[in-house]
């Protein structure tokens, strides 16, 4: 214990000391975990949100082209360019007419109108910024990691035989793009499997 006689700056030196302790005690107890957290639930939202409009893309790409692909390029440059994918930014369905009353200051009905509801098509999803950039479909958000896109590749077999039932020869097809398997890099799930159809276009975190 310091004596009335020590100088007065060693006890300042020791609260200065004291106050950093606590300072670095709260910053590596209680700050940097709940900015880890915070960090770690954005770059996990904002992942399966751009795997979300990949798996949007696919579905558009196999309707068009009847396979799926494993370019992510491709798919990109399908949204910035295809005509139907365009409309569906756009696109809007009728619900229905539903009557609208309009009221004064007091509450009283003064007028009734009919009003059309419309419900938007487009299937692509907002980010987490707010808007939706398809250049950044590319890469997962923490790591900057292109994401893992997979299709599956099989062979077909179709054997011809004769009236004596002799195999006159064994024709064979390979399929490609019947199934995909689109994967976080960073481990925040996938989407689809290239061996099960239960899987297609199933989240795994759906």
């Amino acid at each position: 214990m310091f004596q009335k006689s020590d100088p007065w700056y060693i006890h300042l030196i020791l609260y200065v000391v004291i106050v950093v302790l606590i300072y670095l005690l709260v910053k590596v107890a209680i700050v940097d975990p709940t900015e880890t957290l915070e960090k770690e639930n954005f770059f996990r939202t904002e992942s399966r949100l751009r795997m979300e409009n990949i798996r949007e893309l696919q579905i558009r790409w196999e309707k068009k082209n009847e396979a799926y692909t494993d370019d992510l390029a491709k798919l990109i440059e399908f949204f910035k360019t295809d005509k139907d994918v365009q409309k569906l930014l756009t696109a809007v369905d009728t619900l229905g007419v539903v009557e609208v009353e309009k009221k004064d200051a007091n509450g009283n009905v003064i007028a009734k109108y009919d009003s059309v509801v419309l419900k938007p098509l487009n299937p692509f999803r907002d980010l987490s910024h707010g808007t939706f950039d398809p250049d950044c479909l590319m890469c997962s958000p923490k790591t900057h990691t292109q994401y893992i896109l997979k299709i599956d590749t099989s062979t077909e077999y179709d054997t011809v035989i004769d009236r004596n039932g002799r195999v006159i020869k064994v024709d064979s097809t390979v399929a490609s793009g019947k199934r995909y398997l689109l994967e976080c890099p960073d481990g925040y799930g996938k989407i689809g499997d290239i061996m099960q159809d239960a899987l297609k276009n199933a989240a795994s975190w759906e």
